[in-house]
């Protein structure tokens, strides 16, 4: 039987980025492991998995938690970082 840690590392993103889908997508960890193993497998999945990124931040700073667009930012940096295809689109913030 696989675990969630299992399945996270799997999906080649870290537990961070699987939980900023999870926050982005209102899903389960399992099923943002899930998604992230799809999109990061796509020609356009790095840009996405940045938008979402990207988008959970500006969420975060809509509602005054700045504390975890920060947590999140941390977050965006090391993907950028571990995944430079596509790194020039999608990366305004």
């Amino acid at each position: 039987m696989l675990t969630i840690e299992d399945c996270i590392a799997l999906s080649d993103l870290t537990e961070e980025e699987i939980d900023a889908i999870a926050e982005h997508e209102h899903v389960p960890e399992i099923i943002a492991a899930e998604m992230g193993n799809y999109l990061i497998h796509r020609p356009d999945g790095v840009p996405c998995l940045k938008r979402i990124i990207l988008d959970d931040i500006r969420a975060s700073e809509a509602r005054g938690d700045m504390a975890h667009a920060y947590k999140l930012r941390l977050v965006l940096r090391h993907f950028i970082q571990t995944h430079p295809q596509n790194a020039s689109s999608s990366t305004s913030s």
